[in-house]
């Protein structure tokens, strides 16, 4: 779990105690959890009509 890390080591590591959370993100910083990562203006995007999820 990220929480119990350094902040080295994760974003959500670090804090005194056990300290509140913070937002969610992958190791390497990009967000997660329901957050779109891709570009909006990539060339392919007006071939996808519907999500898969």
């Amino acid at each position: 779990r990220g929480v119990v890390m350094n902040p080295i080591d994760h974003p959500h590591g670090g804090g005194e105690g056990r300290s509140k959370g913070r937002h969610p993100v992958t190791p390497w910083g990009k967000p997660t959890k329901g957050y779109k990562t891709r570009a909006r203006k990539k060339p392919s995007n007006k071939f996808i009509i519907k999500r898969r999820k």
